[in-house]
């Protein structure tokens, strides 16, 4: 993953088979009180971290890689940039390194090529005879169930 300050580098993958170094220059950390654990600390502390993205003038992505990703971040991204927020843990440097473990996986997703369409087939002729046969037997079971007479 990397170290926080440093390039993000993302494991090769389905979609990245060399794998990805995002500079550090292009990701924006941002710090904040967080409303997580810390106990007396809690208010005094940055440990809150927000990091900020912009893959439309990342110079780590090809213009394919660009495109997959506007499309798959659609709903998330603001402005251009998509937010990571990471405050579950006391210290900043764990927040850091969250954010950036889900920035990575984020990265990981988008870029996964779209699995392939579905082929739809028929049914076996097996299957059609045991799904005729179970309904007769739900059939007879249903018509079973009349009043009783006397007879």
């Amino acid at each position: 993953m990397g170290e926080p300050g440093r390039d993000l580098v993302v494991a090769p993958g389905p979609g990245l088979r060399r794998g990805l170094v995002i500079p550090a220059a292009e990701l924006v950390e941002r710090f904040s009180r967080s409303s997580g654990p810390g106990g007396q600390g809690v208010n005094t502390t940055d440990s809150r971290v927000e990091l900020l993205f912009e893959p439309a003038s990342s110079s780590a992505l090809s213009e394919a890689q660009r495109d997959r990703l506007a499309e798959a971040w659609a709903g998330r991204l603001i402005a251009g940039r998509i937010s990571i927020v990471a405050s579950e843990h006391r210290a900043q440097l764990r927040n850091r390194a969250a954010a950036r473990e889900r920035l990575a996986a984020l990265l990981r997703e988008g870029l996964a090529p779209p699995p392939p369409a579905r082929r739809a087939t028929k049914p076996t002729r097996g299957s059609q005879s045991r799904r005729i046969e179970a309904k007769k037997r739900r059939g007879q079971v249903k018509a079973g169930r009349g009043r009783v007479t006397d007879d």
